[in-house]
């Protein structure tokens, strides 16, 4: 027999569909079966997020040898899908394979105004499209939006943590060195956005493409327009000592609030 008629025998089933590649690759990138991730997913960019919130619920962090490292307790997953928007649209495309009935993105945004200081907490009513990615699932002129239900109950949970929050508009880029382009700045500065951040508007984008109810609770962790505010190790540090482990209880309360109360969150009919 033919070499190659041997590795072709040896190859698995060809994944001919969207589904079966989704449902095929959502294990591959975590390590996790489909039937063992909650129905509410927590997103994150950082390993430290998913740690803290295996260690309230006295779980293991499962994937750490994957591409996206996650724990699950109960019905929340909490997943590290990594930085920018090109692995933001691929979680939100591999999480159609379960078809969860809420996402929650928590990621760090850089303050664009002198209000939101480090440390404050951002819900975003909208993202601007700068990053390119979701132009793959949207013309240009479709706007960004979160699910107003989920990012109510957001709401609720920071009223109740005695905590305030700004809303507005955030910008997404796809840049993750641009601090020093004093023309991107000036642009910033027209726009008026709030914040800046490289996940946000994919997240909402692919979310509405997927029928996914999604929202966004963002976490200042910089001021970039201030010559002393670019974000460094140290900083950042700083940050996630301060300021994380309230970031992560919010998100999670909120989740939690929506699972007992097993509250409908789609605001859409797709």
């Amino acid at each position: 027999m033919p070499q190659n008629a041997k590795r072709s025998g040896s190859r698995s089933r060809a994944l001919k569909t969207r589904e079966d590649i989704v449902e095929n690759w959502l294990p591959r990138y975590t390590g996790v079966e489909l039937k063992e991730f909650g129905d509410h997913i927590l997103l994150t960019n950082f390993s430290n997020y998913v740690k803290l919130f295996a260690q309230w619920h006295g779980v293991k962090v499962r994937g750490r040898d994957k591409p996206m490292p996650n724990a699950t307790a109960g019905r929340i997953s909490i997943i590290n899908f990594g930085m920018g928007s090109a692995t933001a649209a691929t979680v939100m495309d591999l999480l159609t394979a379960i078809h969860p009935k809420a996402v929650l993105f928590l990621g760090k945004c850089g303050g664009l105004k002198h209000r939101a200081a480090i440390g404050d907490l951002i819900l975003p009513i909208a993202a601007i499209r700068g990053e390119g990615t979701s132009n793959d699932y949207f013309p240009p002129e479709v706007p960004a939006l979160p699910a107003f239900a989920l990012q109510k109950a957001i709401s609720t949970t920071i009223r109740e943590a005695e905590r305030d929050y700004w809303t507005g508009t955030v910008y997404t880029t796809n840049r993750r060195v641009w601090e020093h382009d004093i023309a991107f700045k000036d642009y910033l500065r027209k726009i008026r956005a709030l914040a800046i951040d490289m996940e946000t508007a994919t997240v909402f984008m692919t979310g509405f493409y997927n029928e996914i109810t999604t929202g966004a609770l963002l976490l200042v962790s910089d001021q970039p327009m201030l010559p002393d505010g670019v974000k460094t190790a140290e900083s950042d540090a700083e940050v996630d000592a301060s300021y994380v482990t309230d970031h992560l209880r919010i998100g999670l309360n909120s989740l939690k609030q929506l699972t007992n109360q097993g509250l409908t969150l789609k605001h859409l009919k797709f």
